[in-house]
């Protein structure tokens, strides 16, 4: 810590509450200092054998100074907002009062003196070094003023005023002294108090990340009872009720798992159970000190959230090696398609032939989308939300898709809610891509044989404010045991399909922090419901959404 830091620092810890313990202290000194100086009045009128009457002078400092002390210590606590005028006013009448003890009990001078270094050095450990200095020579300026005014002659005047220079030096040492110690105390509790704070902190987050874990994590002591638990672990062993905290009655295959590894200290990793209707899961344990078995943490791995991550990285490797291999089908692709534009384009043609022309381009075409779909799937572009009006937006698709797309006898049409502006927050190009497909997909399969295909954007408020955009048509549906399967990929149920669509389309809804699921219409026909991030609540959360 350099000098010239120490000033500002000083200013900034001299906090007042950090002051009782030695205004206390001060105070309850000065106490017994004003009984003591009563002490030595008594003992100086028994010595000498006069009325008290005679000595009033010697009765002038103690007893006021003795009724000050017992105000000043009633009032401590009361003070400590004002410590540094509290001391410095104190400080003057404990000055005062000894100056006047010294010039009425002068056999006692000297010890009078050094019970003044306490006051001194007390008051130095609130006070700047400024003023502690003052009050020093205060106290130093009132000593030799008494030696000073002694009687002249048989030297006592000269040694007084030694001694009282004598002293002068050693409050000046006391205070400096004392205000550095202070100082570095006040530091010290400081830092301390921020430590503690920092502490509270972590021990709160570390908190919520273990109760938030998708791993489950108990604490069990060596009478098997449970003494902390994660919201994972309480769901996975059942939603059991808080009361209950025996580990052999909550779950006895874990407890028996657990005996097992104590005794033998081999770890089962099979799945198991531990409750009807919750997901298996594989424990695992570790000793929270080593070689100390009165406390075990007990882990439980999700296997569906393992399942669930294999896939994953199934799906990405996989996705990765199909990117590549479309990259090399897409030249030759295209050479294919422009060759069949060529020769559509020749008159020499019979019927047959254009026939084989048109085959040969619609193919062309279908394998251009597995392509993109494939492309798609290796790409996880980081979303940009933005603040939408879902209203609007969703009018603008369906003009751009009307422009861009020949509808025929198809209808597709926009509706927007009755309520207002629907605003959410969304990445427009990822968004548009997620409303195109399932579009798609509508005017293609949700239609009634022989019927035109009737399809609706609409845009509308759900529960709480909450922006909801759903696609619905007036198909036939779907069967309940294909709809729980149709955001899976490679899940198809048409010959030409991939199976890609509806999981992509899911993929990027959740990087734009919304949910889409598929629901079954009333009265025949298909929704397929994307629930947005409202827009005061995706401020907070946008720059966490990664592709």
């Amino acid at each position: 810590m350099s000098s010239s830091s120490l000033p500002q620092l000083d200013a900034q810890l001299a906090v007042p509450v950090a002051a009782r313990h030695e205004l206390l202290f001060l105070n309850v000194f000065r106490l017994v200092q004003a009984l003591v100086y009563i002490a030595l009045v008594v003992t100086l009128l028994q010595g000498t054998g006069q009325p008290i009457t005679t000595h009033t002078f010697a009765l002038v400092a103690p007893l006021p100074y003795l009724l000050f002390a017992i105000a000043a210590l009633a009032l401590t606590r009361r003070c400590v907002p004002y410590a540094r005028t509290t001391v410095s006013v104190w400080l003057v009448v404990d000055i005062a009062a000894a100056v006047l003890a010294v010039a009425a009990i002068d056999y006692a001078r000297i010890g009078i003196a050094m019970m003044l270094a306490v006051n001194l050095g007390v008051g130095a450990l609130v006070l700047s070094l400024r003023l502690s200095s003052f009050f020093a020579a205060l106290a130093t300026l009132g000593l030799l003023g008494h030696a000073t005014l002694a009687e002249p002659g048989n030297g006592i005047a000269e040694r007084g005023l030694m001694e009282a220079a004598m002293f002068g030096v050693a409050y000046f040492a006391i205070t400096t002294l004392c205000h550095v110690l202070g100082r570095q105390l006040r530091a010290s509790e400081a830092l301390a108090e921020q430590r503690s704070t920092d502490l509270a902190n972590l021990a709160q987050v570390n908190e919520l990340i273990i109760r938030r874990m998708k791993t489950g994590v108990l604490l069990v002591d060596d009478a098997n009872r449970i003494h902390q638990i994660n919201e994972s672990a309480w769901m996975l062993m059942g939603n059991p009720s808080a009361g209950q905290r025996d580990l052999g009655r909550l779950a006895p295959e874990l407890s028996r798992r657990l005996y097992h590894w104590m005794t033998s200290g081999k770890l089962d990793e099979t799945a198991t159970q531990l409750a009807d209707g919750v997901p298996e899961v594989i424990p695992r344990f570790t000793r929270l000190a080593p070689n100390d078995d009165s406390l075990v943490l007990i882990f439980l791995d999700d296997t569906s959230l393992l399942s669930r991550r294999a896939e994953e990285l199934t799906l990405s490797s996989l996705g990765r090696l199909s990117a590549s291999i479309a990259h090399e089908i897409r030249n030759p692709l295209a050479a294919i398609r422009y060759s069949a534009q060529l020769l559509a384009e020749s008159e020499s043609m019979d019927a047959s032939d254009q026939r084989m022309v048109e085959i040969i381009n619609n193919h062309c075409i279908r394998l251009n989308e597995i392509i993109e779909n494939i492309l798609q799937l290796s790409r996880r572009e980081r979303s940009r939300p933005e603040t939408l009006d879902l209203g609007k937006w969703a009018q603008d698709f369906v003009e751009e898709y009307r422009q861009g797309n020949d509808l025929g006898a198809d209808s597709l049409r926009a509706i927007a809610g009755s309520t207002g502006t629907v605003a959410a927050m969304a990445d427009p190009q990822q968004l548009q891509q997620v409303v195109w497909n399932l579009v798609q997909n509508a005017l293609r399969y949700g239609r009634m044989p022989g019927e035109s295909a009737r399809v609706m954007v609409v845009a509308r408020p759900g529960d709480h404010g909450v922006p909801i955009l759903e696609v619905i048509d007036r198909g036939p549906g779907i069967p309940t045991k294909v709809a729980a399967q149709i955001f899976e990929p490679f899940y198809t149920t048409h010959e030409y399909g991939t199976g890609l669509g509806l999981y992509l389309a899911r993929q990027m809804a959740e990087a734009n922090q919304a949910s889409l699921e598929y629901v079954r219409v009333a009265g025949g026909g298909s929704c397929f419901r994307l629930v947005l991030t409202p827009a005061q609540m995706g401020l907070s959360t946008a720059d966490a959404a990664v592709g």
